[in-house]
């Protein structure tokens, strides 16, 4: 497999121990046209607002961390499964130590010292926490409160930062300045009107896609016995003392509510009922178990995830950060790029659960080149440890979700105003598994299931005859100009989408969105890291190299449906792999019988 780099950065060879800033001109380091669409500029931001600053200093070993990711997550590769310690990581993860002495010379320079510097596990993101005031001289800007024309949210960023000339192959990304990238959950309580009309037959069971029977009800409620029944799973027990556990993350205030799990357990899988899951604070993290501070999508994943995986131990993750704020005098932090908080905890681990599902994300091009970079860096780190990294696709087919010409609202943020798809972040990243949506039995697509390619980051060598064999198919100059044919291609595979029945504050509710997928596939996968951990194999790992390679023969292929927006009908889902539901969903039984036949 070839190597595919994302960071290949210039190194400023040995420097004098004494860096001569006084009087070194400052130079842009990064900048954008303007805010994305929706915002404006509200006024200059208060000088005593603090801000936590976070500094990603370059990581000169990556290609040498890549590599190893590729023939370790390889299942025809020699080393496949010998994945790498958290010290091994972090020495490939780490700057060079004369970076560590400038940027730490700089800091000094403005009054910030060891004391005040907080860093990472592999000392490769350094936090500070000053005032805006300070912030803009050492970054030779201007702060401004942006609002949101929509939500009247507000945030403090900048357009524009600027450093020392001597810093700029020492320093990768300074955030928050330039991100206004709002992270949002991908799921939606809406049952579209456009979906086909579901015929539910008037007695018992419709044929699965592995010839065995599913409940007729499953056409129009999704239950953990339904997706258990359609992803040939009835009869597997999962074991709880075998060291595998399932993680899902939580971000933006939302709580997963320990009274609903219940509830849902009760209702949906008896056997779980009173057993809980661990709960990991970072960042602050917080655990409110009031009824109205129930999150849905909290709710959904662990009942979901943790659901279907029984009795396999489960984590979840709160990490700490607000959405969007209005700030004033009481407002300490402006924390709204969760990522990196919780990259820096489970990196800092000697242990991680082997699966972890996350279904937030936003469009790609609200986020920084430079911070997308970096997140997905640090989740190749994450994959070389042996875990699988599964996110979902997104709720707005290529990009709005409007087939309307006349409604849509795809705008490039280059300055340019032009048409074009929507690619998702951190779903894009090659480093991690994508999953879009289904709906129905037999499955079809889900209207909503984003999908598409970066703009961002390149085709990996896993998924180029895939992806490739998918184009041949287009006719010549479908969308033209609206997509990047040689980006990284997603989803990469699929699971049920759509009404999902939830506990929420209480009561029994319908919701739908690829944040239904996620959890849902991540719990399958976590069973068969079971089933290989039982037969003293390594778990799975990243999953995408075996996916393309063998893995998409044990999958349900999805060949119905397309995912509208930016004015289109969108891709069609198809035989072999798609921009719709990727390789397709899971066969429980197929995949068990091959990951067991794998080194």
């Amino acid at each position: 497999m070839k190597l595919v780099t994302l960071l290949a950065l210039p190194f400023v060879a040995a420097l004098a121990s004494t860096v001569p800033f006084k009087g070194c001109k400052h130079k842009v380091k990064e900048s954008i046209h303007g805010p994305p669409r929706g915002w404006y500029k509200h006024a200059p931001a208060p000088k005593h607002q603090m801000l936590e600053l976070k500094i990603a200093l370059p990581q000169p070993k990556f290609p040498e961390l890549e590599q190893h990711l590729w023939e370790i997550s390889d299942p025809s590769h020699a080393r496949y499964g010998a994945y790498l310690s958290k010290q091994e990581t972090e020495a490939l993860m780490a700057p060079h130590p004369e970076t560590l002495d400038i940027v730490s010379e700089w800091l000094a320079l403005h009054g910030l010292y060891e004391e005040d510097v907080i860093r990472s596990s592999a000392s490769d993101w350094v936090t500070i926490r000053v005032p805006v005031g300070l912030a803009e001289e050492m970054l030779d800007t201007t702060y401004h409160v942006y609002k949101h024309a929509e939500t009247e949210e507000s945030i403090v960023r900048t357009t524009s930062y600027s450093l020392p000339d001597i810093l700029h192959h020492h320093v990768d990304l300074i955030q928050p300045t330039t991100m206004f990238a709002r992270f949002k959950t991908f799921r939606s309580t809406l049952h579209w009107a456009d979906q086909p009309p579901v015929l539910i037959p008037s007695g018992g069971t419709i044929t699965g896609p592995s010839g065995n029977p599913v409940n007729a009800s499953c056409n129009s409620t999704i239950t953990v016995s339904c997706l258990r029944q359609l992803y040939n799973a009835e009869n597997y027990k999962s074991t709880a003392t075998n060291c595998n556990k399932l993680g899902l993350t939580g971000y933006l205030d939302q709580y997963a509510n320990d009274k609903d799990l219940q509830l849902f357990y009760k209702t949906q899988n008896p056997s779980a009922y009173g057993t809980n899951y661990t709960l990991i604070s970072i960042n602050g993290g917080k655990n409110n178990q009031s009824r109205t501070a129930a999150g849905m999508e909290a709710n959904l994943d662990t009942q979901y995830g943790f659901g279907l995986a029984w009795p396999t131990p489960g984590t979840f993750y709160t990490t700490g950060g607000e959405p969007p704020f209005i700030p004033d005098l009481v407002t300490p932090n402006n924390t709204n790029e969760p990522y990196t908080y919780w990259l820096d905890y489970v990196l800092s681990q000697d242990e991680i659960p082997q699966t972890i599902s996350t279904s937030y994300g936003d469009d790609e091009q609200t986020v920084p080149y430079s911070y997308a970079m970096r997140i997905c860096a640090g989740m190749a780190s994450v994959g070389a440890r042996g875990v699988s990294l599964l996110f979902s696709s997104g709720d707005h087919g290529v990009g709005d979700g409007i087939s309307n010409p006349a409604a849509q609202i795809c705008k490039s943020n280059d300055g340019h105003n032009t048409t074009t798809f929507l690619p998702m972040f951190p779903a894009s990243c090659p480093y991690v598994t994508a999953v879009g949506g289904t709906t129905n039995v037999p499955e079809i697509a889900s209207v909503i299931s984003s999908g598409g390619f970066s703009n961002y980051f390149a085709r990996p060598a896993y998924q180029d005859a895939a992806v490739s064999g998918y184009l041949a198919k287009l006719a010549p100059g479908t969308y033209e100009g609206l997509y990047n044919c040689s980006g990284r291609a997603f989803p990469d595979v699929a699971a049920q989408a759509e009404s999902f029945s939830i506990i929420y504050a209480g009561m029994k509710i319908p919701i739908s969105g690829t944040s239904c997928a996620a959890p849902t596939f991540a719990a399958f996968v976590a069973m068969l890291n079971d089933a290989r951990i039982n037969a003293q194999k390594s778990p799975l790992g990243f999953l995408n190299p075996f996916l393309y390679s063998t893995g998409y023969k044990a999958l349900n292929d999805i060949t119905i449906g397309n995912n509208p927006g930016c004015g289109t009908p969108g891709f069609n889902a198809t035989v072999g792999w798609d921009p719709v539901t990727g390789y397709g969903t899971p066969d429980f039984e197929k995949l068990k019988d091959l990951v067991l036949s794998m080194p």
